[in-house]
């Protein structure tokens, strides 16, 4: 995982929104899968609270269970060695990232 001002190499930008001030044609990534993102609904709501990351976390893995776009991105995934998935948020450890790196890597069992 990674902000997309950190990257040297390609990656997957995962954010629904594009972050302010990086040029699309200066922007090194693979993919831009926004549909994995969370939805609209959920961000708001989220608005990067740590006291609301437990339900956040939760509610995410609910949606990504549901989202065809996962899919999308396992398969273009499983077509590289690394996979780096770029996001925007300032905090590292509270993301949308960090639980879509969760639930890629142990799937269901991400509960």
């Amino acid at each position: 995982m990674s902000r997309p001002r950190d990257r040297t190499a390609p990656g997957f930008w995962v954010d629904r929104l594009w972050p302010r001030g990086v040029p699309r044609d200066e922007a090194r990534i693979d993919a831009w899968i926004k549909d994995v993102a969370p939805s609209d609904v959920l961000r708001r709501w989220y608005s990067h609270d740590p006291e609301k990351w437990p339900e956040f976390r939760a509610r995410y893995i609910v949606e990504l269970k549901n989202n065809p776009a996962v899919i999308e991105l396992q398969d273009m995934a499983t077509k590289r060695k690394t996979v780096t998935l770029l996001f925007a948020a300032k905090d590292n450890l509270r993301n949308n990232a960090t639980v879509l790196r969760e639930f890629l890597s142990l799937g269901a069992a991400a509960e």
